[in-house]
């Protein structure tokens, strides 16, 4: 079996306090509910790309304005967290495999009512 990245322990632990720093210490009201999804980091863990995901459409942009504005915050906050020698730099993108699976549950859906209606 092979070992267990650190890269990717490391993304799952930032992933983690990520989700935490915007949950309780982002105190931005305009901030529109998210779920940070899955982080990306690159094997020397100088960066990270974090993936959220937005309920509401029109709360995106607005949403990624506030993440991106915040970047330094949450990324001082990191640091004060986590015990390491570099704290990556992150950028924020969006995760759009929730909406890609409620497509295709919808497209199986009309093809199964598709089929029982013949």
């Amino acid at each position: 079996m092979l070992p267990y990245k650190r890269s990717q322990r490391v993304s799952d632990l930032i992933r983690e306090e990520v989700a935490d720093i915007i949950m309780y210490r982002l105190k931005d009201p305009r901030l529109g509910f998210l779920t940070v999804t899955g982080v990306d980091m690159t094997p020397d863990l100088k960066s990270a790309k974090v993936y959220v995901s937005i309920l509401k459409e029109e709360e995106r942009d607005l949403t990624f304005e506030i993440l991106n504005a915040s970047k330094s915050f949450i990324r001082s906050a990191l640091s004060k967290r986590l015990k390491m020698k570099f704290i990556p730099n992150i950028e924020f993108r969006l995760d759009t495999s929730i909406e890609y699976g409620f497509k295709i549950d919808k497209l199986l859906n009309e093809i199964k009512e598709k089929d029982e209606g013949s």
